[in-house]
């Protein structure tokens, strides 16, 4: 790729987000940043997972995931997900099991439960669509973005 390019992509803004997924009561979180909103009715969100990720397998295999948008004051907490131990990215956390199964944290701003509808890998990354089941707001603050 042209370095142009990348350093043009580079300054295009995303949100920092923590995507969680179970399959077999196998779960896993990690950091997200290519996401958007692609349907309005119904409510549906797209999340780029690349395909050697853990919680790639997870979300082919369970068919589901939840999206958490994380304060832009809570930087420390995306450390914890950045590991490959899923015990301990989940251990002292206030966490339950979604409708679908995915972890569904409680200190965040906010999470979207989703059902995959869809995937396609146009790229190096797994686009999964996924329709919101589920949603909670906890508060009102700034999201987390680059």
């Amino acid at each position: 790729m042209d370095e142009k390019w990348i350093k043009s992509l580079s300054c295009m803004v995303h949100g920092i987000y923590v995507l969680t997924a179970s399959h077999e009561g196998e779960i896993n979180g990690m950091i997200a940043s290519w996401v958007s909103q692609v349907s309005y009715e119904p409510p549906m969100i797209m999340v780029a997972v690349h395909p050697n990720r853990y919680s790639h397998c997870l979300i082919e295999k369970g068919g589901a995931f939840a999206l958490h948008i994380i304060s832009r004051e809570r930087k420390d907490f995306l450390k914890r997900f950045k590991g490959p131990d899923p015990a301990s990215k989940f251990a002292s956390l206030r966490w339950s099991k979604g409708i679908t199964g995915a972890p569904l944290l409680e200190d965040c701003i906010a999470w979207l439960e989703c059902r995959v509808k869809t995937s396609m890998s146009p790229g190096n990354h797994t686009l999964f669509i996924g329709q919101v089941v589920d949603a909670r707001l906890f508060s009102t603050g700034d999201p987390m973005c680059t």
